[in-house]
């Protein structure tokens, strides 16, 4: 009989090339996958989740985690995740060590980025207005529309 592995052994494979996103808030992976628009459809690349994973970094206690073989991500997607893992860390791999490794920031405002909840807000009237919104707090992320002072309560279901 072939005894269960310990939860120690259990682990996710290294990557040899590509990117690690660590501590992302916890079940938020599959969000982290939708900014950056990878499905089953469209990845020719190992794609490896965690999800509910533990972790010790202060202020978590469950993480997600994903890593992605081959690709590497632009400012554009490290700002989106920044809105809805906060705490999370950006490891960019090379033939299988750490070549960069950083904290993800999130910065005073958000331009472009998500769209406004309020249906009535000038963002989301037709007419050329860029969505911008202040950013009241950082960890969870809490914004308030620059021009309707409406806070944006889902910020995964309002990315652009």
């Amino acid at each position: 009989m072939t005894q269960a592995p310990q939860v120690e052994d259990i682990k996710i494979p290294p990557i040899r090339n590509g990117t690690v996103i660590d501590h992302i808030t916890d079940r938020q992976a599959r969000s982290v996958l939708k900014i950056l628009g990878v499905n089953e459809n469209n990845v020719d690349s190992t794609i490896s989740i965690g999800i509910h994973v533990s972790t010790t970094k202060e202020g978590m206690k469950w993480k997600d985690i994903v890593k992605l073989e081959d690709m590497e991500l632009d400012h554009i997607a490290v700002s989106k995740i920044a809105l809805i893992a906060p705490l999370a860390t950006i490891s960019i791999i090379r033939d299988y060590y750490v070549a960069e490794k950083f904290d993800v920031k999130l910065a005073d405002t958000v331009v472009g980025l998500v769209k406004c909840s309020n249906p009535n807000c000038i963002t989301n009237k037709g007419e050329p207005v860029t969505p911008k919104f202040f950013v009241e707090e950082r960890c969870p992320a809490k914004l308030r529309c620059v021009y309707c002072d409406r806070i944006l309560m889902n910020i995964s279901d309002n990315l652009i």
